[in-house]
């Protein structure tokens, strides 16, 4: 990863920073057949630090700063809690330099709670929600428009009531409905069908499940307890009475559930389902 970083950033700065030679002329022999000698040397010098000073001082006599982007938090990459350890100091040092993270709340909440990392815990947060669905129907109104297709006004409703605002199944929705169309002008609402029922298949398999099996069984309980309410907000003490435990011990669950973007609390006291699909896959489960 901070390999990775460092070739990307001076590729990207390529126009301004100058790469090493890898190898440097050490004899040249003359007779019949011209000859030379090279040796060659790895470029990179220090550690991964002092080279990335080195990146940046050059951007700095450029007045130009770096971004750096690391989608898919995992806290139990090494990598990662050097990184963070490493990106403090550029910033003690006034570096031009930023950040942006970004990953499931459980992950980066696993992240900030490492001490190596702690610096991390002064930045900006930002919990994306779920996404508007006027929203929603303009991405996939705009997306098959600037390809040259258009869609039916009841496949934006199926699409976008299947997507629920989030950001992964809008995703998925509009890919499989998008395979569902083939060589179609106009998406209808039958290949919107096709795309929302495929696009649930998917994020059950391979969001839903695999949550769940990362569960403990107490959390599993209190989730348990909340589908007496049929989708209205549950609250926390019916569900901690639902599960023959105190108030005190529900609250412990509610609040790793909420960490790990499992469940939202829309008010003080309630919590309801935030997965999309994971209620209904529950209810079938159980």
């Amino acid at each position: 990863m901070l390999e990775d970083i460092i070739e990307r950033a001076t590729e990207a700065a390529d126009a301004f920073v100058d790469r090493p030679a890898d190898r440097r002329l050490t004899s040249i022999s003359v007779s019949k057949l011209f000859g030379m000698a090279w040796e060659y040397r790895d470029p990179a010098s220090g550690n991964w630090r002092t080279r990335m000073n080195k990146l940046l001082d050059v951007l700095a006599e450029h007045q130009i700063g770096l971004l750096i982007t690391v989608d898919e938090v995992d806290p139990g990459l090494d990598e990662l809690v050097d990184f963070a350890a490493t990106f403090q100091h550029f910033v003690r040092e006034s570096r031009d330099v930023a950040l942006c993270m970004a990953g499931l709340p459980s992950r980066v909440s696993a992240l900030l709670s490492d001490k190596s990392a702690s610096f991390l815990r002064r930045a900006a947060q930002h919990q994306l929600g779920r996404i508007a669905d006027h929203d929603v129907r303009d991405a996939f109104r705009e997306t098959l428009e600037e390809a040259g297709r258009r869609v039916e006004d009841e496949a934006l409703d199926i699409a976008v009531a299947a997507a629920d605002g989030f950001a992964y199944m809008v995703q998925l929705v509009g890919f499989r409905s998008w395979a569902a169309m083939g060589e179609a002008e106009v998406m209808t609402s039958e290949h919107a069908r096709r795309g929302a029922e495929l696009a649930r298949q998917d994020f059950i398999n391979g969001v839903v499940k695999k949550t769940c099996q990362e569960l403990s069984d107490g959390d599993m309980a209190f989730l348990e307890a909340m589908l007496a309410d049929e989708g209205r907000p549950s609250s926390v003490a019916d569900v901690a009475a639902r599960m023959g435990k105190n108030t005190n011990y529900a609250r412990v669950y509610r609040t790793r559930l909420l960490e790990q973007g499992v469940i939202d609390a829309p008010r003080r006291g309630y919590v309801t389902f935030e997965m999309p699909l994971l209620r209904a896959y529950l209810s079938e489960e159980l």
